[in-house]
Formats: C-alpha cells, sequence, structure tokens
C-alpha cells in the first residue's frame, strides 16, 4: 500500500516537469524567432548605410519619425542607423545569452524526466 502514494507523487513531479519542459521550450523558439527579427533589422540597417553613404552629400534624405519624415542630414541619418546596428548587436548578445540558459534549463528538466522515469521504473520492477 505504501506504493501508491509514492506514484502519485512522482505522477505529480512528472507532470509538473513536463509542464516546465514545455514552457522552456516556447521560451526557446520565442528567442529564436526575436533574434531573427533583430538579425534582419541590423543588416537593413547595414544595407541601409551602404546605400546612403554612396550618395553625394548635397542629396536631401528623409528619416521616419512615427508616421511623419523628416528631412535629415546624411551624417546623422547614418548615424542613427550605426546607433540602430549597435542596439540589435547588444539586444542578440543578450538574448543569445538568455538562450544559453534556456537550453541549460532545458537539458536539465529532461534529465530529471528521464531520472523520474528510470526511479518509477525501478520501483516497479521492486514491487513485481
Amino acid at each position: 500500500m505504501s506504493t501508491k502514494p509514492v506514484d502519485m507523487e512522482l505522477k505529480k513531479a512528472f507532470a509538473e516537469l513536463q509542464l516546465k519542459l514545455i514552457e522552456t521550450t516556447q521560451k526557446l523558439k520565442l528567442a529564436d524567432i526575436q533574434i531573427e527579427g533583430l538579425k534582419r533589422s541590423r543588416q537593413h540597417a547595414e544595407l541601409t548605410t551602404r546605400e546612403i553613404k554612396a550618395l553625394s552629400p548635397d542629396t536631401k534624405t528623409y528619416e521616419s519619425v512615427g508616421r511623419m519624415f523628416v528631412l535629415t542630414e546624411i551624417p546623422q541619418v547614418c548615424k542613427n542607423l550605426s546607433s540602430r546596428i549597435t542596439t540589435c548587436d547588444e539586444k542578440i548578445k543578450t538574448l543569445e545569452g538568455n538562450k544559453g540558459y534556456l537550453e541549460r534549463s532545458l537539458k536539465d528538466s529532461e534529465n530529471n524526466l528521464r531520472e523520474m522515469v528510470q526511479q518509477r521504473k525501478e520501483s516497479s520492477q521492486e514491487t513485481t
């Protein structure tokens, strides 16, 4: 009769670990999506910078501010694009660090799940 409470306890722990595994997997997918978006934004800023630098200095350039466009000098546009690239790089680095942590957490959850299953198998073999 003492095996029944242990089974319920293992079942509850197994369900919690499984839930954590699912949540971590979802967070990893979200981090991947965010990193890809930031990489695209960074690439867009680099390409725009390259194109703007090829323009003559007296070319009128406009930068979007909300829903309007403001006449902006080429050096200022390049400076703004450069800061956007730097911001994207910092965010990517942070997200990759978080992703590394999540991957370790996922591995830990998987290992705990395996141990849980192994314990359950061993306990069921001992009772038979």
